[in-house]
């Protein structure tokens, strides 16, 4: 098999028009994070969002003149669109407003055990979850830098080793970290041209837009751009059958969250903070936006809740502590428990071997496993 280049791939889509604007799809810029390893093309394909749908034969065409190319074995291509310069935004709909079941804590003493949640209702599967998932949960946070994807990683192996079947999407969008954490460097494929085939590690099954661009590379993309890859990753990817599908949130509450609680249906929200006031007061924001996207929420967990000093044994608490277990209290939601704040935990996520896996009998990867349990007896499994 001949080595295949980028530039024999991008020669051949520049035979590719666009009908629409009358230009093949390589001098328009159309094509973007072109990827060429080991005979597997990977690409995206960059349309305008007025006329998306009707864009699949040209998805189509591309993609077959990428499989024309001596020594490709396999071609993937996802589209997404973008709006025009000044296009007027659409307002989307008043969102309905969901009341919050609470759950009181009776227990008035200093036991540091989480809150048993609530256990939330089943919601039944259907037309709106990717084949063969049972249940979908979002790992959220209102602001950055709380550690959510590290939660999220570890959750998902503890998952895994607890014998679930566990998938992960990174929908991370702008900074999808996961398959550095999850130790995960190939690339999709797609056999069929339209099923993308996931990656997996420490059993769990992953899928994210960092799979499809260089670490390094940014990815700057509008919204609807963002929103079509989403809706990719969720409808076109062979996720198989799993128990519970995690998808990592950006911070904040933007498209990506609005599009995931609309499109599909999500059993319900994590919410990952630390315990300082300005860490809280975002996640408020992302409590209130699941409320009003009718997702219910698990619970909180404190994140980076204390660690212990190496020379002295003393525990010390940088960001304070207790603030997210006093915000669950007081918003009637569950406290799931607190997650130490740990350089090996950070180490062990750094080298794609998340702390559950590496130092699964260590103190800190009990803080993960005990959150599943907490999670299961919840009722998040059945």
């Amino acid at each position: 098999m001949s080595t295949v280049t980028q530039e024999a791939v991008l020669a051949a889509l520049a035979g590719v028009i666009d009908p629409s604007r009358g230009k093949d799809i390589v001098s328009t810029g159309q094509v973007k994070s072109l990827t060429v390893e080991n005979g597997k093309v990977n690409f995206i394909l960059e349309v305008d969002a007025a006329r998306g749908n009707a864009m699949e034969p040209l998805r189509a065409a591309a993609q077959k003149a990428a499989e024309a190319v001596e020594g490709v074995a396999s071609v993937t291509v996802i589209m997404t669109a973008h709006a025009a310069e000044g296009t007027a935004k659409r307002t989307p709909p008043p969102m309905p407003s969901l009341k919050i079941p609470t759950a009181h804590n009776h227990d008035h003493g200093h036991s540091h055990a989480p809150t048993p949640p609530k256990p939330i209702p089943a919601k039944p599967a259907g037309p709106n979850l990717p084949a063969g998932v049972k249940k979908i949960i979002a790992v959220a946070s209102g602001k950055g830098g709380v550690g959510k994807s590290t939660v999220a990683s570890n959750l998902a192996v503890a998952m895994a080793a607890k014998g679930k079947r566990v998938g992960l999407l990174d929908a991370d969008v702008y900074g999808p970290s996961q398959p550095r954490m999850l130790g995960v460097s190939g690339r999709p494929s797609s056999p069929d041209g339209t099923t993308i085939l996931p990656l997996r590690n420490h059993g769990v099954t992953l899928m994210s837009l960092g799979l499809m661009v260089a670490e390094d590379e940014a990815i700057v993309w509008r919204g609807p751009m963002l929103m079509g890859a989403l809706q990719q990753m969720l409808g076109q990817v062979q996720w198989g059958k799993l128990d519970v599908l995690i998808v990592d949130l950006p911070p904040g509450t933007g498209d990506v969250q609005m599009t995931l609680s609309q499109k599909v249906d999500v059993a319900g929200a994590i919410i990952v903070s630390t315990p300082q006031d300005i860490a809280l007061l975002d996640a408020r924001k992302g409590i209130d936006m699941f409320k009003r996207l009718n997702v219910p929420i698990y619970g909180l967990i404190e994140n980076m809740a204390s660690f212990v000093c190496d020379g002295c044994g003393k525990v010390h608490h940088p960001f304070g502590h207790g603030g997210a277990r006093a915000e669950a209290e007081k918003l009637g939601l569950p406290f799931l428990g607190e997650i130490p704040l740990d350089l090996e935990i950070r180490i062990a996520s750094d080298g794609g071997a998340p702390l559950v896996v590496s130092k699964p009998d260590s103190p800190q990867a009990k803080a993960f496993f005990d959150l599943v349990d907490t999670l299961e007896a919840a009722g998040l499994f059945e």
